[in-house]
């Protein structure tokens, strides 16, 4: 079974980053920028939270405001769900279904070294299945 560091290692460990102060519109720029869904919330080095596209629809555009208007800090998670490297993807699955979020930031010894997407954890979980098919075809074809 596969762990966070391997998507890591896949995808890279790069975080995209926003200052709290920042508005809304320059999150939502640097994720059209950076082709992302979410961006680490920073106050200087230390991460405060996480903004997201969920976070812009639901608590912007629904609730009638202007995102040039808007800090980051009104509508950023404050509670984020963390995971340490080691985490099992089926884990991940778990805890994103669980507490219903789409990035988990990942965290060695309170240190941020990444963050990973729902879309990481279902294409590492896919790749895994195709996988155990492929052995499991291979076993089939030399019993034969």
């Amino acid at each position: 079974m596969r762990s966070v560091t391997d998507i890591l290692r896949r995808k890279g460990s790069e975080v995209y980053s926003i200052s709290a102060g920042a508005t809304v519109y320059e999150a939502l720029q640097l994720m059209a920028d950076k082709n992302v869904g979410a961006l680490m919330v920073m106050d200087g080095t230390a991460p405060v939270g996480l903004i997201s596209e969920r976070d812009y629809a639901r608590k912007i555009i629904l609730k009638g405001k202007f995102s040039k208007d808007v800090p980051v800090a009104e509508i950023m998670s404050r509670n984020m769900v963390r995971i340490g490297p080691e985490e099992d993807v089926e884990g991940c699955m778990q805890l994103m279904t669980d507490k219903r979020v789409r990035h988990l930031p990942v965290f060695e010894n309170d240190r941020l070294i990444g963050i990973v997407s729902i879309g990481d954890i279902v294409k590492t979980i896919i790749e895994n299945k195709e996988a155990i098919i492929l052995q499991l075809e291979a076993y089939i074809k030399g019993k034969r």
